[in-house]
Formats: structure tokens, sequence, C-alpha cells
């Protein structure tokens, strides 16, 4: 598959474009980690738990890593680093893309998953059935965490930091970010300069792919959102 970049090229033109932006921006191209044995489950799986991939999730990191190293190159993207996640089934599924792009694995903790305090371990309908009113709240207030865990406003700030730094670091160049689906929405949010209700309303799969573009000067654009013809 070979994805239309005609709008969107590794060499921007300096000339604005419909957002208005001038020059070239920093691209992430964000890719979710494989599958778990607690996403299989479908159990809250947050910073505090540290599974590793399944054998279904390793042939998910591969085949995207794949699909991105196919991609490389400046056709549409040419990446200058990869940054992940500090947990295990990002880091594990970081290392494909690394070892087909050649690149080492950068890591900021702040790309972990959201902390789900009580609810960790849980499903949907358990964490509903436990603190039923905490969970209704939740799921409307994007300032109220769980119990003893970490809101999506906070995760949301933190995630703007990593992407500060990143920014900051690599310039208008492409990054690979692996990370959880909260930091990835975090982005594609921010992207979009979209409402928390995103995160409620987004799906994204395992080992999917999404690019997000931040210029310099502002203005942002979101050009793919949950990828995942690879993994077909």
């Amino acid at each position: 598959m070979t994805l239309d970049t005609s709008a969107s090229s590794g060499a921007a033109d300096s000339a604005p474009g419909w957002t208005g932006a001038v020059g070239a921006p920093t691209r992430l191209v964000l890719l979710r980690h494989g599958q778990t044995p607690m996403s299989i489950q479908r159990l809250y799986s947050g910073s505090a738990s540290n599974p590793a991939l399944t054998d279904l999730g390793h042939a998910q990191a591969q085949v995207a890593a794949e699909q991105i190293a196919a991609q490389a190159g400046g056709k549409p993207w040419n990446f200058a680093g990869i940054v992940a996640s500090p947990q295990l089934r990002a880091q594990e599924t970081a290392q494909y893309v690394a070892q087909h792009l050649g690149l080492d694995v950068d890591t900021d903790e702040d790309l972990r998953e959201t902390n789900f305090g009580e609810w960790e371990g849980l499903t949907f309908s358990q964490a509903r059935a436990k603190t039923p009113d905490e969970h209704m709240t939740w799921l409307q207030d994007p300032t109220v965490p769980p119990p003893g865990g970490e809101a999506f406003a906070e995760v949301d700030a933190r995630v703007a930091e990593a992407r500060a730094r990143i920014t900051q670091r690599y310039g208008a160049t492409d990054v690979l970010v692996v990370s959880h689906v909260t930091p990835i929405k975090a982005l594609l949010r921010q992207g979009l300069a979209a409402g928390f209700e995103l995160y409620m309303r987004l799906h994204l799969d395992l080992a999917s792919i999404s690019v997000a573009e931040f210029y310099a000067d502002g203005p942002t654009s979101v050009t793919l959102i949950n990828e995942t013809a690879h993994l077909r």
C-alpha cells in the first residue's frame, strides 16, 4: 500500500497551505503497541501494569514495522528518530521498527499509558460495578481521575510536554512515536484542536498507525488516523 502524500511531502513547500503554516512540520507517526494478554481480555491496562506482547502482538509489531519501513526514506517519511513509552509493550513494538530503520529507540516517560488506579486489571463492566458513580463521572469529565489514578486532562498535559520536547529536539522532520491508546489520542486531539470528547469517541486499534503534524509557527494537521491495512 502506498499512502497518498501529495499534500504533505517530507520536503514541504515554504509557501502557506490551507492551514496557513509556513515551512515543514514535525511529523509524528504514531504507532500503538501490539497485542498483550490484558488487551485480549479487554482489561484496563495502564501505567501500573507492564505486560509483554503476545505472539500475535509480536507479529502485529513486525508487520507494522514493515509497513512503516516501506514508507520511509522520504516517500513519504524520512525518520530522524524513534521515541517510545517506557512500558514493555511499547518498547518491544518500537524495537521492530528500529531494526528496520537502523535507529535507536529513545524513551520518554510522559508517553506512558494512563494510571487507571483502582480500575487497573478490571474490565469496563467490573470497574463500573465497583465504583458506579465515579466511573460515570470519569466518562463525562476529563478532569476527574479514576480512584487513585490519573485524569485524562493530566495525561493530555504531560503528553503535550513530551511533544514539546520531541519537536524541540528534532525540528521539522519525521519522528516515530510508539505509545498507547490514551497518549496517542492526546496527540491526535492536540493536532485536531478538538475537545476531550475525542477520548471516548475515537477508536484506535492495536498496532495501528496515525499521523499528526505540528508546525513551528502554530498550525497543526492530522493526516491519518487508525491505519490498519497492514494487519489484514
